[in-house]
């Protein structure tokens, strides 16, 4: 009889403040911890593989959401360029997504399969994800969210927007789709 005058007064309590309680959905986003840094990020691979983004310390990194079925699907070519030639000073991660115009309608087989066939990719691609929207990743929540990531409140705009993070795991730049991977100011950044 007391537990349920303590949970009615509890309620009523928080009805009259305005407060609704957290479901006890351990998905709501109340109940989830939200991840700090860039490191705490644990995502799988195209291949559907785990990834700890803990294993990228002391990289530079550059983060594209990536599509097949775009005007920008060429930058693949560019990306691929940018590894080859720059592989050592920092690490592209791409992340198919199918949020502009349904151009990423594929499985994880067909976009792997596509990449490589098509542009040779051996840059680490993931598992398709949501990057804009109320089903956005929070790996995109962080990347897009100043109150998270520290001053970038840009979302992509489409397919191929880039995002760089230096060794200490900082966002340091966004860079919208027309931006090419092989472009002077992520150059810069790379060989700062």
């Amino acid at each position: 009889m007391n537990t349920l005058f303590i949970s009615f007064t509890t309620l009523a309590v928080a009805l009259v403040v305005g407060l609704t309680p957290a479901p006890n959905d351990a998905n709501h986003p109340e109940n989830t911890p939200m991840e700090k840094s860039i490191y705490d990020f644990k995502l799988k691979d195209i291949d559907g593989n785990d990834v700890d983004f803990s294993s990228y310390k002391g990289k530079k990194l550059l983060l594209v959401n990536v599509a097949s079925k775009c005007g920008y699907t060429p930058q693949y070519a560019d990306l691929q360029e940018l590894n080859e030639k720059y592989g050592d000073k920092v690490t592209i991660l791409a992340f198919p997504a199918n949020n502009f115009g349904g151009q990423e309608p594929g499985t994880h087989e067909d976009i792997k399969s596509f990449c490589t066939e098509n542009y040779g990719v051996t840059f680490q691609l993931f598992e398709k994800i949501s990057v804009k929207g109320v089903d956005k990743h929070p790996l995109y929540r962080w990347l897009s969210d100043k109150n998270l990531n520290g001053w970038n409140n840009a979302e992509p705009s489409w397919n191929f927007c880039k995002y760089f993070v230096n060794e200490k795991g900082e966002l340091v730049k966004f860079f919208p789709s027309s931006t090419k991977p092989m472009d002077a100011e992520i150059l810069a950044l790379i060989n700062a």
